[in-house]
């Protein structure tokens, strides 16, 4: 009995081990037509097993906020995190470093209720998604105008891997330091 429970141990361990090495892919698909939206995230191990699925949809409910409570709020934050700027700075090149951008897809119309204004639009918005395909493998990002009045439609989809075994070190590292975890503290206070 207890040699079962020991080997079920050992291959839960290895798993989690093989789970850190390989890391996770997470697969985010977006849809926006009008003032309707959709969306999926999932958490994929093994580049093909569904670990966790979180689906977006558009609701009627708008949830009303104090602006003064919302500046206050701000400012507090603020004031927190000033000291670790630097930190959180280091742990973004680090998380840059352990995520690599799979696919890109996205098609985007637009359409504003100037015809000029629209071109003018298009035409920066083609400008830009052009030096992002040279830069970024995998992407294909489009665009097309709408002459009928004011529109913003979007439609597609991003896989990301993440090395979880590159994190690990990074986040022990940031968790440790005492402002970062006041700050930590402060944004889950509210």
């Amino acid at each position: 009995m207890l040699n079962i429970l020991l080997m079920i141990i050992l291959l839960i361990i290895i798993l989690i081990f093989i789970i850190l090495l390989f890391g996770i892919r997470l697969h985010v698909k977006w849809l926006k037509i009008d003032n309707e939206y959709d969306g999926c995230i999932k958490i994929l191990i093994f580049k093909r097993l569904t670990v966790y699925t979180y689906n977006l949809e558009s609701d009627d409910d708008d949830d009303d906020f104090d602006e003064e409570d919302r500046e206050r709020d701000f400012k507090k934050l603020r004031e927190l995190a000033k000291p670790c700027l630097g930190d959180l700075k280091e742990y973004l090149h680090d998380v840059l470093d352990a995520v690599s951008i799979n696919r890109i897809e996205n098609h985007l119309v637009i359409g504003f209720s100037n015809f000029a204004k629209t071109g003018e639009y298009i035409g920066y918005i083609w400008a830009i998604f052009s030096i992002a395909m040279g830069i970024l493998p995998n992407t294909r990002l489009s665009a097309e105008p709408s002459f009928k009045g004011e529109v913003l439609n979007l439609k597609g989809h991003l896989n990301i891997d993440i090395s979880i075994l590159k994190l690990v070190i990074p986040t022990a590292r940031l968790l440790l330091k005492r402002h970062v975890r006041a700050l930590i503290r402060g944004v889950l206070d509210g």
